[in-house]
């Protein structure tokens, strides 16, 4: 069944350190500031020593080699600012993969348990293994 799937960094990362591959019926789609986000918590890691600068330009290129359709309208950003304000947050990073999800996507995708317990209460949160094809 072709689902579309909202994915946070956390999931884009995992894609990219296991190089997991999605099936071709399975549509993705993120707020525009997963690219920052990869960037920096990559570049992060290889400043700590976590790993090699090889690597992380690996996992960079899977993750722009997948088909990831990123979404910041305005639209989109005033969900996002609904969303934090209804939860109390101090920003819109984590409200923006609500938001995308509740406008473009079927479920979310994440394995941050914080940010799934805050998304329950406007979207259906699922696994990784959802997205690769098992169950969610």
């Amino acid at each position: 069944m072709a689902r579309r799937f909202a994915i946070t960094v956390d999931t884009a990362l995992l894609l990219a350190q296991d190089r997991a591959t999605v099936p071709d019926d399975h549509a993705m789609v993120a707020p525009t500031l997963l690219r920052s986000q990869v960037l920096s918590y990559l570049y992060a890691a290889v400043r700590r020593g976590e790993m090699e600068k090889r690597e992380a330009d690996l996992r960079l290129d899977h993750i722009r080699g997948l088909r990831i359709r990123l979404l910041g309208d305005r639209v989109l950003q005033r969900h996002a600012w609904d969303i934090a304000s209804k939860l109390g947050w101090a920003d819109t990073y984590a409200a923006e993969y609500i938001a995308v999800t509740r406008l473009q996507a079927d479920v979310l995708v994440t394995g941050d348990a914080e940010l799934a317990a805050a998304a329950r209460a406007f979207v259906t949160v699922c696994s990784v293994g959802a997205l690769l094809g098992g169950d969610g």
